[in-house]
């Protein structure tokens, strides 16, 4: 396998992931205040950056929302700078992290890729919806109440369903990661 198809791949699950963005919260929204709950484009997002890497991830994050919003109206044009900044830093931040942490256990780096893109997004969407978006209209506990309470369900998810997912394509040895290393052994 070349480092071209390599790329790819990758383009392709960015691309999946990206339809993702757009159908699960169509799926989602038909439970009363289910995007609220579920976050469903997140999980999508992460997913590509631990999978693919920061580019991609990143890609994923800036595109995802928008596609979703020009094709079904959601997010709404309002929410949708916030969305992608938020969505673009989960990306980004997600799969910069799965390259840099070596633990010993790889899904503690999952983890902490995770929890660290989740907690990053939120803490800077937060500033940049307070002082940019919404000056003044935004205290600290509607933040913590719109990025941590309401959605607590949708963290939950992510935080269980995830790490399964990404475990599952690695063991299908279906991880790009994984690709490039037999491309490197084969050399």
């Amino acid at each position: 396998m070349t480092k071209h198809s390599i790329h790819l791949r990758k383009s392709m699950i960015t691309a999946i992931c990206m339809a993702f963005c757009v159908v699960l919260p169509l799926a989602l929204h038909l439970i009363p205040d289910g995007g609220t709950l579920f976050s469903p484009m997140h999980l999508p997002v992460l997913l590509c950056g631990l999978v693919c890497g920061w580019q991609y991830g990143l890609l994923c994050g800036l595109l995802g929302p928008l596609l979703s919003s020009l094709i079904t109206g959601m997010p709404g044009m309002g929410y949708l700078p916030t969305m992608i900044i938020e969505l673009a830093l989960y990306g980004f931040i997600s799969g910069l992290l799965i390259k840099l942490l070596h633990t010993s256990r790889k899904m503690t780096n999952v983890y902490l890729s995770l929890v660290t893109a989740m907690l990053i997004g939120r803490i800077i969407t937060g500033f940049v919806r307070a002082f940019l978006f919404a000056p003044g209209s935004l205290s600290i506990q509607i933040w913590a109440t719109s990025y941590f309470v309401s959605c607590l369900p949708g963290i939950i998810i992510q935080l269980i369903l995830l790490p399964i997912l990404y475990h599952a394509l690695e063991r299908a040895n279906l991880l790009p990661e994984q690709m490039i290393q037999s491309i490197q052994e084969a050399a």
